[in-house]
């Protein structure tokens, strides 16, 4: 296959032709750091506000509620340990699901073995968080609720605007980490009752290194990160102006073609799924059909082992993955579909294809014909396969 085909952008995007161009004086020109004083660094920090209200117009925020940083999981970690620090004296208890990303989980782990407990909320067969089960789950000592937006694995959209009210009435910030839906699908942090809310520039077809935290007003957190008076006192270390300016660009972007590549996205899944479902037997799509982010496919094929899978797609050019990026080193077989009751075994044979702006209708149709032999060829050698 001469031409790469990649699905793999809910890993990483391509950054936009248009971003770079937008980034680049602010390596070369306009390179001060924008807490000094004198006309370039003044220049620099214009932008980087600039850069803020972009975003804050996106999820509906106001600027001064814009927090950069290096990317989703220092957001999520701040977030977490920084809804922590400042209301110990309230309690320990932080509810969270089964199937959060591992910025989320392993923040929430590393917090247990302060004296923290956390409740880890079950999930549907589809990757649901029952509303139910979080309010049954709140206690006189939680101080923090978070819930991903969208999962990076199966692309279920969790039901955000109930949880972020169940969490408002009782009094508890709501924090969800929207790196896979911030500029996929609409987000506004007032109507869903969201206090806090992280998401990254590389899932945007902005840099990697490049993320935010929106606070909403009056959330008492506190900093993680000491040092200068950078972000109005919130985040230390000097600000990465060309980052922020081509995040502040991408987003903008994305609201802009929000509607139309939602629309379109959703018909190049839709391709996709069909396609994989009706020509290649024993494959079952993972996740929400209904309740699904726009360019998240997760199929499992039966009777194969996902790692090989993506070595022989690799072979042919097409850029895949076994699930999440952050965990793909790992042999174990996905923590999301195990919560959402897969057997060890079929896990272990799952596939997710994330398509985004620069994917085909044709590259659907080769990805889908190219599969077909590779899943007979691994099946052949499989001793569970019916008929072997």
């Amino acid at each position: 296959m001469s031409k790469l085909i990649y699905m793999d952008n809910a890993g990483s995007t391509r950054v936009r032709q248009e971003v770079i161009d937008a980034m680049m004086p602010y390596l070369s020109e306009i390179y001060a750091n924008p807490s000094s004083t004198y006309s370039l660094a003044r220049k620099a920090k214009t932008h980087i506000e600039e850069a803020r209200e972009q975003v804050a117009k996106v999820i509906g925020a106001n600027p001064r509620e814009i927090f950069f940083t290096s990317g989703g999981t220092e957001a999520d970690n701040w977030a977490i340990q920084g809804i922590v620090r400042a209301n110990a004296h309230k309690g320990k208890h932080i509810i969270t699901s089964s199937i959060e990303h591992p910025g989320i989980l392993s923040t929430c782990q590393a917090l247990e073995k302060t004296g923290c407990e956390v409740t880890y909320l079950p999930v549907t067969s589809e990757g649901l968080v029952r509303p139910e089960d979080l309010k049954a789950a709140i206690r006189p000592d939680t101080i923090l609720i978070t819930i991903m937006f969208v999962n990076n694995e199966v692309g279920t959209i969790q039901p955000i605007s109930e949880l972020g009210r169940i969490a408002q009435e009782h009094g508890v910030p709501f924090h969800t980490d929207a790196v896979q839906a911030v500029g996929h699908i609409p987000v506004d942090v007032e109507s869903q009752n969201i206090n806090l809310l992280s998401l990254s520039g590389h899932k945007v077809y902005a840099p990697k290194g490049i993320g935010v935290l929106y606070i909403k007003k009056g959330t008492k957190i506190e900093s993680i990160l000491h040092g200068g008076g950078h972000e109005r006192g919130m985040r230390a270390g000097t600000e990465s102006t060309a980052n922020i300016v081509a995040l502040g660009k991408a987003i903008e972007l994305a609201a802009d073609e929000l509607n139309s590549e939602l629309e379109r996205l959703t018909g190049l899944s839709n391709r996709l799924i069909d396609g994989i479902l009706a020509k290649i037997p024993y494959t079952i799509l993972n996740g929400s059909r209904e309740h699904r982010a726009p360019g998240i496919v997760n199929i499992t094929f039966e009777h194969i082992e996902g790692e090989s899978l993506l070595l022989l797609l690799d072979h042919k050019g097409i850029c895949a993955s076994s699930g999440s990026a952050c965990a793909s080193g790992s042999l174990d077989p996905s923590h999301v579909l195990l919560a959402m009751g897969i057997p060890h075994e079929k896990a272990h044979g799952s596939l997710r294809l994330s398509l985004g702006r620069y994917n085909t209708e044709a590259e659907v149709d080769t990805v889908i014909e190219t599969l077909i032999p590779i899943v007979s060829r691994l099946r052949e050698m499989s001793p569970t396969y019916p008929g072997n």
